[in-house]
């Protein structure tokens, strides 16, 4: 049975737990605050889900979730990460997290922060492009007609199509977005973000299709 690993616990990390149960996987969420602040929601998702530390959380998964404000990137355990496959749902938001004058001029993304900070991890970008209350209303079973799709960027091969695999077991098609240089294309303000999927704040969601996300994508402009 994989295990999936939550590096952050919020409105994102809670809800791809959720998934991640409900597809058949054991989860170990973790957060900032300590493992006892996540007490309900282990009682939520029963004996599947555990909580820990985040270096715990880290060496417990085959696969990892990475979901805290980018801020707070520098603080994701690089060790215990070396070598997994890590999905990295930051996004840049100044007035939360600061200047980052490399992502201002465009001169790297998100995921390429990350990547350099977790260097033996193999970081794939996902989930950062939709609003929480659509990623859990939105999951449909393969094969089925309404089913969205979600776009991931990587620059290792392998690393996506484990990424692929986990996101069509929770409920979701998947879009390749290219590398990690291009994922600035599925950020804030971009043609895919949020929109596709509905309203922010309002459910329920609109299905986006594969089609539908890789158009939005094709119309990204860089900022």
């Amino acid at each position: 049975m994989t295990t999936i690993g939550l590096i952050g616990s919020g409105n994102i990390g809670s809800t791809v737990a959720r998934l991640a149960v409900a597809a058949g996987y054991d989860v170990v969420l973790s957060n900032s605050r300590g493992p006892e602040t996540l007490q309900d929601l282990v009682k939520e998702l029963g004996p599947a889900a555990r909580a820990a530390t985040p270096a715990e959380a880290a060496a417990a998964a085959d696969l990892v979730v990475v979901t805290v404000p980018l801020r707070a990137f520098r603080d994701v355990p690089a060790e215990p990460l070396a070598g997994k496959v890590v999905i990295d749902t930051n996004n840049y938001y100044p007035e939360r997290d600061g200047v980052f004058p490399e992502l201002e001029d465009g001169s790297t993304t998100t995921g390429e922060l990350l990547q350099k900070h977790l260097a033996e991890s193999r970081v794939v970008k996902g989930f950062n492009n939709i609003w929480f209350g659509h990623l859990g209303d939105l999951a449909r079973p393969a094969g089925s007609a309404d089913r969205s799709a979600l776009p991931i960027a990587g620059d290792d091969a392998a690393a996506k199509l484990l990424v692929t695999e986990f996101l069509d077991r929770v409920g979701f098609d998947t879009v390749d977005a290219g590398p990690l240089a291009e994922n600035w294309r599925t950020q804030r303000d971009s043609a895919v973000y949020v929109n596709p999927y509905g309203a922010y704040g309002v459910l329920p969601g609109t299905p986006a299709s594969a089609e539908v996300v890789r158009e939005a994508l094709a119309a990204a402009k860089a900022g």
